[in-house]
């Protein structure tokens, strides 16, 4: 009976874990799904609550990056240097999401990938 009340334990608390998580925590192996789900809805996913729950979490993200890189500013030590104004569509994000090795993308955080997002492809010269 022990065992039986850890397993419980144990699957409610793995359960429980990403509700969690603040906007932007979500893993890239979790975006990532939710998108290839949505892709295989075809037309109907736009009916589907994940839409509202990725938009977010990509703006959280962003946001995060954003006082993340005005702090650096500050410091006079910026991590990338992107033009004024400069954002990111869906579809370089999920190209980007792409480049994490399988075994890094649970342990990858949406505010990470973010941020390297923009190291990369706007580095300080």
């Amino acid at each position: 009976m022990k065992i039986n009340r850890s397993i419980l334990g144990l699957a409610l608390l793995v359960t429980a874990t990403p509700a969690l998580a603040g906007p932007g925590d979500m893993s890239v192996a979790t975006f990532l799904s939710k998108v290839d789900g949505l892709k295989t809805k075809g037309m109907m996913a736009m009916f589907s609550g994940d839409i509202k729950v990725l938009k977010a979490e990509g703006m959280a993200a962003g946001q995060a990056y954003k006082q993340r890189l005005a702090a650096e500013r500050a410091q006079g030590r910026p991590s990338s240097c992107p033009p004024k104004g400069s954002t990111i569509n869906s579809n370089q994000l999920i190209a980007h999401l792409n480049t994490y090795a399988p075994a890094a993308r649970p342990a990858t955080s949406m505010k990470t990938a973010f941020a390297d997002y923009f190291i990369k492809t706007w580095p300080c010269r």
